[in-house]
């Protein structure tokens, strides 16, 4: 019981979008986002409890897996991370790699892209802070995500064409 509760109350510290796509029941779902809300110690407390009795319906498996892919600590977030920046790599080392991920990704504003490449090159080039460097990977992110939750595929395979240094 008091495992479920605590669960309850990591799964209520996630954004309100990730908790808003967890297979559980809408009052469920609402009682995490009401979390938020709650400052008082004994209301939390309280809204704790009542979280912890909606999950004795569910199974928790699935909602630890969310958490852990939510904080980057299971092996697929790690594993996403790592495709992630390696395509990256490619994309700011080679122009034929946006024109792929442009293919694979149909919904891609390329110009967008073109323009953060860009912008990322040139910042490193200038050996400036990486703030276009990490704005196109959470772009890539984004894009990548979307594309997953539709249902299209998960995205680009660069991995035969980027060398790891493992």
């Amino acid at each position: 019981m008091q495992d479920l509760q605590d669960l309850g109350e990591k799964l209520s510290e996630m954004s309100r979008a990730r908790i808003d796509v967890l297979d559980v029941s809408e009052t469920l779902r609402q009682a995490l986002r009401d979390m938020a809300g709650i400052h008082s110690h004994e209301g939390r407390r309280r809204h704790a409890q009542y979280i912890g009795r909606l999950m004795r319906g569910v199974d928790p498996a699935p909602l630890q897996e969310a958490l852990l892919e939510a904080s980057g600590d299971s092996r697929a977030a790690v594993a996403r991370m790592h495709h992630l920046e390696d395509l990256r790599t490619a994309l700011l080392a080679d122009d034929a790699k946006l024109t792929e991920l442009v293919s694979a990704h149909p919904g891609a504003d390329v110009q967008e892209l073109r323009q953060m490449v860009r912008a990322a090159r040139a910042e490193q080039a200038a050996s400036r802070p990486p703030r276009h460097y990490r704005a196109l990977y959470q772009r890539l992110k984004e894009l990548l995500e979307s594309t997953s939750a539709r249902g299209r595929g998960a995205s680009m395979d660069v991995d035969d064409e980027v060398p790891h240094d493992d």
